[in-house]
């Protein structure tokens, strides 16, 4: 590999054959120049990418400890679930941590509206976003609030197969939040986030608004809606103004099927 590009003293850009990389690893580029042959044993990782470009802006923007730090939290993630992320993640996490942590030490604190709902709604992906800021202030001696553990998740998830769009996801959380404040506003009722009936009904709100965006609708039996609807008159009239609510902010239909199960979750809360 030989080097045609210095980014940082951990970053270089090498020609490999006749493929363009990017290699890292601590002390890569020392005393070296370009047209150097690396040295492979100090090389960490190889990145080649599609988007080689914005991560050599990136790596040439940023200090390399953010970045080396957003490494560990990938490769830390990918073991905990299993699975390969997204390449972008490390272009997308990098800078996300990077500008997060400069937001800190400037003393400014994003709130998380979503953070309750994140907690439930990717679980798995929060917890990693926990043991992320308890690894940044281990490692930067800067104690992050566990709001921004939310925006990893956030990021993280997003990166999974069939993740899907982060706007998107953002779009559907807010939504379900949207919701269980119509829901808790008409029932005039306070819950607490560990209530396995609120977890559930959270749940259940995002795998309706996927089966609605998948054009696909789970069936109920017409006596059995009825049967609903005389049974628990109010949790079912909550439902219905939730519906009208979501329709209105945010043009999504829910057809009577669905209420009838959102009735029954709506029930459960209420007990």
């Amino acid at each position: 590999m030989r080097i045609t590009k210095i980014l940082n003293n951990n970053a270089v850009v090498v020609i490999d054959g006749e493929h363009e990389k990017i290699a890292v690893g601590s002390g890569v580029a020392f005393r070296k120049r370009k047209n150097d042959i690396v040295n492979i044993n100090k090389i960490e990782k190889v990145f080649t990418m599609k988007e080689n470009k914005k991560l050599e802006q990136l790596l040439s923007r940023i200090p390399e400890e953010y970045f080396i730090l957003s490494e560990e939290i990938i490769t830390y993630a990918m073991k905990c679930m299993g699975v390969n992320l997204n390449e972008h993640i490390h272009i997308i996490l990098a800078d996300h941590i990077s500008f997060a942590i400069e937001r800190e030490k400037e003393g400014i604190h994003l709130k998380n509206k979503l953070l309750n709902e994140i907690k439930i709604l990717y679980k798995k992906e929060f917890e990693i976003g926990l043991w992320a800021i308890k690894y940044i202030k281990e490692k930067c001696q800067i104690e992050m609030p566990v709001d921004e553990a939310a925006f990893i998740a956030l990021h993280i998830h997003t990166m999974k197969p069939q993740g899907g769009d982060i706007r998107q996801t953002v779009r559907q959380t807010t939504i379900v939040r949207d919701m269980i404040q119509s829901i808790t506003g008409y029932l005039q009722i306070t819950v607490e986030e560990d209530d396995i009936a609120y977890q559930r009904l959270i749940t259940h709100l995002r795998f309706v608004l996927e089966r609605i965006n998948r054009y696909e609708l789970r069936t109920i039996d017409v006596e059995m809606l009825e049967m609903i609807k005389k049974k628990f008159p109010i949790s079912f009239r909550c439902a219905t103004e939730v519906a009208k609510e979501l329709s209105l902010l945010h043009e999504v239909t829910l057809p009577e099927e669905e209420l009838g199960y959102i009735t029954l979750h709506i029930e459960r809360l209420r007990k």
